[in-house]
């Protein structure tokens, strides 16, 4: 009769363990050999309880290979004491490997709603998460998004303990990077000096244009990311995506221009700069729709995490591409070369 009750969690460490599953994974599991009676079943499962841990269910197994799931609530009120407990057990369940990655069993975990994750090595029942490694989980998994979201690496250890040389190291290469792709807008910029000078009052809505490209892209991207780490979409929806994100993109975009055209008289600009500007501020908006939907798509299609270069690197995209368009609606209606 084989079964495996350990109260010493695998991880060392309960804040930041590794991104693996073996980094959550717990020993703190009861399992019954599937040939006992549930009379047989129940004296073993109450000989392996302590006091610090009443699991929600029971591993059963036939040596060390996982044959089902036992709830606890079902074997503590099945009314036949001779009754098989393997015929109370349920033989279809979600596993995850130990190499697996935290994403892998928090996507089944969000879907599935599962409080109980059995953890399996060449068939063989090695552990499993149970409520509270879950949680914790789960827990680093949104920090980790949220970091990424924000152009840094990941933290190890918890903020106040992180020396500025760390966070230095962290923020730097991302930041250095950006610049790198920011720095573009300034050479569009020089390329259009001359509908520049001709219409010195484009220059006033620059920023303007580039922070509202920017802010919309943020959100459909911020958005995007989160229902992709839910496993609520993926590129089997891009085209429902962008429908819906058109959408949404139109109506914001009719708001933003009629917005952009009442800026542009509050500041006594002529009628023909409020009209590039407000045509300039739909199009920018639709036009951000359109790349913050469909690269966080791709990018986890490449096998790379989406909120690695999300909010940060499609803003910065959003930049320099809606100054292209600001200044070629600018030249068409301005007649400049």
């Amino acid at each position: 009769m084989s079964h495996i009750n350990a109260t010493v969690p695998y991880y060392p460490n309960d804040q930041y363990a590794g991104d693996n599953i073996l980094g959550y994974m717990s020993r703190n599991f009861i399992s019954l050999p599937e040939h006992l009676n549930v009379k047989e079943a129940r004296e073993l499962f109450l000989q392996q309880l302590n006091d610090d841990h009443f699991p929600c269910a029971v591993f059963v197994v036939s040596g060390d290979n996982l044959r089902g799931i036992l709830s606890t609530r079902k074997l503590l009120q099945a009314p036949d004491d001779n009754h098989p407990m393997s015929q109370l057990m349920d033989t279809a369940f979600y596993h995850v490997s130990p190499d697996d990655a935290r994403d892998v069993a928090a996507g089944l975990i969000d879907k599935h709603h599962l409080t109980l994750l059995p953890v399996i090595e060449n068939g063989k029942l090695i552990g499993c998460l149970n409520e509270k490694e879950i949680d914790q989980m789960l827990a680093d998994e949104v920090t980790e998004d949220a970091q990424l979201q924000g152009a840094t690496l990941p933290l190890e250890k918890p903020y106040l303990e992180i020396s500025p040389v760390t966070l230095w190291k962290k923020r730097a290469v991302w930041l250095l990077l950006l610049f790198i792709a920011e720095a573009y807008t300034s050479t569009v910029i020089q390329h259009f000096e001359e509908a520049l000078e001709s219409a010195i009052a484009l220059a006033f809505f620059i920023p303007l244009l580039i922070g509202t490209g920017g802010n919309s892209g943020t959100q459909i991207t911020s958005t995007l990311v989160r229902a992709m780490a839910l496993g609520e979409v993926g590129m089997r929806d891009i085209g429902r995506i962008l429908r819906k994100e058109m959408s949404t993109a139109v109506l914001v975009a009719i708001t933003l221009g009629a917005a952009g055209c009442l800026r542009a008289w509050m500041m006594g600009i002529g009628p023909e700069i409020t009209f590039i500007v407000s045509l300039t501020l739909v199009c920018v908006t639709i036009w951000s729709a359109v790349v913050s939907s469909v690269i966080p798509l791709v990018i986890k299609r490449l096998g790379i995490d989406p909120a690695v270069v999300s909010a940060p690197f499609i803003a910065t995209l959003i930049d320099g591409t809606g100054l292209i368009i600001y200044f070629k609606i600018a030249q068409h209606f301005l007649g400049l070369n």
